[in-house]
C-alpha cells in the first residue's frame, strides 16, 4: 500500500520541479531584452502587414509566376496574421499592456481570422491550455470528425476551415452579450469584406465569384499543415481524466509534442506552435522568440529530472495518423494514469 501522505508528498514535489524550472526561464526572461521579449514577433507581424500591398498588386498581373507570388505572399501573410498574431494576442504575449493586450487580440482574432475573442480565450487559454489532454475538457476532441474518414480528413477537410471558421464563431455568438455579438459581427464583416473590395479595386478581379475564389485559395494556402499541427501535437499521447490528471509539469511534459524547425511554418505559426510547444504550454505568456530562447534551458531540465520531452518529426506524425487514424481521430482515447502523480 502506498503510505499516507504519499500523495502529498508527490505534490510537493511535482511544485517544486515546477518552481524551480520557472526560476531558470524567468532568469533567462529578465536578462533579454525588449526586443527579444516582444519585438521580434511584432516586426514579423508588421512585415507581413507591409506586405500585403505589394501582393494585391501582384494579382493584377497577367504572367502567371508573378501572380503565384501574390497568392503566396497573401497567404502566407493570413497565416502569420491569423495563426501567429492570434495566438500571440490571445495569450497577451504581444505586450505588457493590457489594454493594447485586447486591441490586438480583437484585431487579430476578429478582424483578421474571423472568429470571436472571446471564445478563443475560453477554448484556447482556459480549457486547452488548463486541462491539456484532459478528455472532456481540453483533449483537442474539436478536431475529431469521426464521419469524415482518414483521406477525406487529412487531405480534404483542411479545404473547408475558411469557410467553417466564421460559421461557427457566429454560431458561438449566442453566448455573449448582443453588444459583444454586435462587435464581433462587425469586425469579423469588416476583415472579409476588406480583402474583398481590395480584391476587387486594387487586384482588379472582374467578377465577385473570381474575387471570393480567390479568398478561399489565399486563406486554404496552408490550411493543411495547421489542421496537421493541431492534432500531431496532443492526439495519440497520453490522455487523463477530470478527477485524475496529474500535476501541470507532468501533464504537459507527457501531453505535448514538438515539432522540428520548419521555416515556413516558423514564421507563419509561430515558434511556440512548432518547434517550441511543450515550452509554450509551460510558459504561455512567452512570445514565440523567448519560447525559442527558452527552449534549452526546458529541455536540459527534462532531461536532467528523467522527464518525457516529446519530439518526433511532421512526417513520422503524417504516417502514424494514416496508420493509426481509427485509434487516434475516431475511438475515445485510453486513459493514462500515473501512480501518485495525480
Amino acid at each position: 500500500m502506498e503510505p499516507a501522505g504519499g500523495a502529498p508528498r508527490e505534490s510537493a514535489g511535482a511544485e517544486a520541479l515546477l518552481g524551480e524550472l520557472e526560476a531558470r526561464v524567468q532568469e533567462v526572461v529578465r536578462a533579454s531584452s525588449w526586443w527579444e521579449r516582444h519585438g521580434v514577433d511584432c516586426a514579423i507581424l508588421a512585415l507581413s502587414l507591409f506586405a500585403l500591398p505589394p501582393g494585391f498588386l501582384c494579382l493584377r498581373s497577367d504572367r502567371p509566376l508573378v501572380f503565384a507570388l501574390g497568392i503566396i505572399i497573401l497567404g502566407v501573410c493570413h497565416y502569420t496574421l491569423t495563426v501567429k498574431g492570434s495566438h500571440l494576442a490571445t495569450h497577451g504575449a504581444l505586450t505588457e499592456s493590457r489594454g493594447w493586450s485586447k486591441v490586438w487580440t480583437l484585431f487579430f482574432v476578429e478582424v483578421c481570422t474571423s472568429f470571436t475573442a472571446e471564445y478563443a480565450k475560453y477554448g484556447h487559454v482556459k480549457m486547452h491550455h488548463g486541462y491539456t489532454n484532459v478528455l472532456g475538457l481540453g483533449d483537442s476532441s474539436t478536431w475529431r470528425l469521426p464521419c469524415l474518414n482518414r483521406y477525406v480528413y487529412m487531405f480534404l477537410a483542411p479545404l473547408l476551415i475558411p469557410i467553417i471558421t466564421p460559421l461557427v464563431a457566429v454560431e458561438r455568438l449566442r453566448e455573449v452579450e448582443l453588444r459583444t455579438a454586435l462587435r464581433t459581427l462587425g469586425l469579423i464583416s469588416l476583415g472579409l469584406y476588406s480583402q474583398y473590395w481590395l480584391l476587387l479595386n486594387v487586384s482588379g478581379f472582374q467578377s465577385p465569384g473570381s474575387a471570393l475564389a480567390c479568398m478561399l485559395i489565399t486563406r486554404s494556402l496552408l490550411a493543411h499543415p495547421y489542421l496537421h499541427v493541431n492534432i500531431f501535437q496532443h492526439i495519440g499521447l497520453p490522455m487523463f481524466s477530470p478527477d485524475k490528471k496529474p500535476r501541470r509539469i507532468h501533464m504537459m511534459s507527457l501531453g505535448v509534442l514538438n515539432l522540428p524547425r520548419l521555416p515556413v511554418l516558423d514564421w507563419a505559426f509561430g515558434h511556440s506552435l512548432i518547434s517550441c510547444h511543450v515550452e509554450h504550454h509551460l510558459f504561455p505568456r512567452l512570445s514565440d522568440n523567448m519560447c525559442l530562447k527558452v527552449k534549452p534551458v526546458v529541455s536540459q531540465f527534462l532531461h536532467e529530472k528523467q522527464l518525457p520531452y516529446n519530439e518526433d518529426s511532421y512526417l513520422a506524425r503524417f504516417r502514424l495518423f494514416l496508420q493509426r487514424y481509427e485509434e487516434f481521430m475516431v475511438q475515445t482515447p485510453p486513459i493514462t494514469e500515473l501512480v501518485g502523480l495525480q
